[in-house]
């Protein structure tokens, strides 16, 4: 299980951490506020390139 998601200098993003807990996470903000980015570094993690 990810507990912790690093991401720096992709997209809109210069250094974010993000400490996810057990059970449901949600991601809410306004638009522009870069929420597919983080949901891209997810699958960048998983499928391993970019």
């Amino acid at each position: 299980m990810i507990t912790t998601l690093h991401i720096k200098n992709i997209g809109i993003i210069d250094d974010l951490i993000i400490d996810l807990n057990k059970g449901l996470n949600v991601l809410t903000g306004e638009t522009g506020g870069g929420k597919t980015v983080i949901v891209s570094s997810l699958g960048i993690f998983a499928v391993g390139r970019f």
